[in-house]
This record gives structure tokens, C-alpha cells and sequence, in this order.
């Protein structure tokens, strides 16, 4: 059942070096602290990080692999919180915070070796026939 309360199950992601300097070019973010470790550091980071848009797109994947392919999103709603660095893992948890018919709201977090990374939530349609959690 998906109805309030449901605790989606938790997805760790392993943040390798290729993972950050990938899904920055791919989101075509050109930001020099998302794949050069020299220059993010003399700006005060610990290394590369995770960019923003892949953080929501994280935050998505998360909810609507629990969801089902045929789930829409309608509105993701986030924070960052600490850097999610290279070498980190980055592991998400959700509930189901809301249900009214089809309609439902995850809240989900994003942790790593430093707290939480992201914070928010997804509000999606679910499929006629629901999801079991």
C-alpha cells in the first residue's frame, strides 16, 4: 500500500570521481569545482562535489524507482545542505508524508559522510494501480 507513513526503502549511491565529473557535464554544468580537485579546493572545498541538478535528478530517480516508470512527478521541492564530495556515499530515504487518491507526497533525504546533503520532497501521481511498498 502507499499510503501514509509508507518508509520507502533506502538507495545508496557511490559518488566516484567519474560519477561527479559525469553527471556535470551531462547536466552541462561547466563549473570548475565539479571536476577540477585543484581548483575546488583553493575555493575551500575537500575536493569535487556533486552539482545541483544532479542532486534533483537523484532526488527523482529515487522516488519514481519506487514509483513505477508510469508515475508523474509533479513537483520536487529541495535543499542542500552539506557537500556531497568525491568518495562520498550518498544514500536516500523517503516516506510517504501525504496520500489523497492517486496523488502522494515523498519526503526524502539524501545523506553522506558529512549529514544530509539534500532534504525535500516529491509530489507525483501514482499509476491507477498504486504501488506495493
Amino acid at each position: 500500500m502507499t499510503g501514509h507513513g509508507v518508509v520507502l526503502p533506502e538507495l545508496a549511491i557511490d559518488v566516484t570521481p567519474t560519477f561527479v565529473v559525469a553527471s556535470a557535464i551531462a547536466t552541462r554544468d561547466f563549473q570548475d569545482v565539479h571536476h577540477d580537485r585543484d581548483k575546488a579546493v583553493a575555493r575551500g572545498s575537500q575536493d569535487i562535489f556533486i552539482n545541483i541538478l544532479t542532486t534533483t535528478g537523484l532526488v527523482q530517480r529515487y522516488v519514481t524507482d519506487w514509483a513505477g516508470p508510469d508515475a508523474l512527478v509533479r513537483k520536487v521541492a529541495i535543499r542542500l545542505g552539506a557537500p556531497c564530495y568525491a568518495g562520498d556515499t550518498l544514500t536516500f530515504s523517503g516516506r510517504v508524508t501525504e496520500r489523497a487518491g492517486d496523488e502522494c507526497v515523498v519526503e526524502v533525504t539524501g545523506r553522506c559522510r558529512l549529514g544530509d546533503h539534500v532534504t525535500g520532497t516529491v509530489r507525483l501521481v501514482l499509476p491507477p494501480e498504486g504501488r506495493e511498498a
